[in-house]
């Protein structure tokens, strides 16, 4: 089971969803989007909090109230976090997180500390009000769709290769075609011609 929620706030709206469970979020891990970002509260269990970016959209682009946001509903969500007051909230790329023999389920490190950023989070009562209003319950096949993504990404790289490809084509044609016609015309110059009264008529008699 995978909960969604929908922040309004910004346009287009942002979906944030999460495992019901450790387990769920170990499919998480297993079959997360390159375009996903990972949010859970440090040194704490909570929720695994995720947010897809769009298509050609980077973790900077993203509005620091998107941001905020996803970090109250990650604080609501953990068991002695939505207690305390305040606590700390790291976030990262799917990308970047990693998997190591021996882990428990739903346990993650880092490939690289240095792209983890973190930020600390005041209860906000309001706002994990308004995003609870928009949950919804469903049960995705994460990892058909992960496949689907990357055949969808894959068909998109191999149209950019072929498009490529067909420009150089055409522009190797044009060059050629502008090759000829410059050689043509030089060779319709009239110092370069020459008529039978210079002495090159083919027709000589003996």
């Amino acid at each position: 089971m995978v909960f969604y929620f929908k922040n309004n706030s910004v346009d287009p709206p942002v979906i944030y969803f999460m495992g019901k469970d450790k387990f769920e979020n170990e499919e998480l891990i297993k079959w997360g989007w390159p375009e996903d970002v990972w949010f859970h509260v440090d040194k704490l269990s909570s929720a695994h909090v995720y947010m897809r970016l769009n298509p050609g959209q980077t973790l900077d682009d993203v509005p620091q109230q998107v941001i905020d946001d996803a970090c109250q509903l990650v604080k609501a969500n953990s068991i002695q976090g939505h207690k305390l007051s305040e606590v700390d909230v790291v976030y990262t790329m799917w990308s970047n997180l990693k998997k190591t023999p021996g882990m428990e389920a739903g346990q993650v490190a880092f490939h690289n500390d240095n792209e983890v950023k973190k930020v600390k989070v005041e209860k906000r009562n309001e706002v994990v009000n308004k995003l609870t209003k928009t949950k919804t319950e469903e049960n995705p096949d994460l990892r058909e769709s992960r496949e689907r993504r990357d055949a969808e990404e894959k068909a998109k790289k191999n149209k950019i290769l072929r498009d490529q490809k067909e420009k150089e084509k055409a522009e190797e044609k044009r060059r050629k075609e502008e090759a000829e016609l410059r050689s043509y015309t030089s060779l319709m110059k009239s110092e370069n011609m020459h008529d039978n009264q210079s002495g090159y008529d083919s027709d000589e008699f003996w």
